[in-house]
């Protein structure tokens, strides 16, 4: 066991929230851009995530026939 087990873990969403919160007339408009880049490749990590969850439950499916 290492310390690092001992921290509570963060609460889900507590990022997505955050950003939400962000007052974004405190960023320029180049910064508006790289934010805007970022979340958009972090749509596309989650899109990612859940095409490969969408799969493994597809083969799930066809594995043991449970649509019939």
């Amino acid at each position: 066991m290492t310390f690092d087990d001992l921290e509570p873990r963060p609460q889900r969403d507590a990022a997505l929230a955050a950003l939400a919160r962000e007052d974004l007339e405190l960023y320029s408009g180049e910064e508006l851009h790289e934010r805007i880049a970022a979340l958009e490749a972090e749509i596309t990590r989650i899109r990612t995530a859940l095409d490969a969850k969408k799969a493994k439950i597809s083969a799930a499916d066809a594995l043991f026939n449970l649509g019939s």
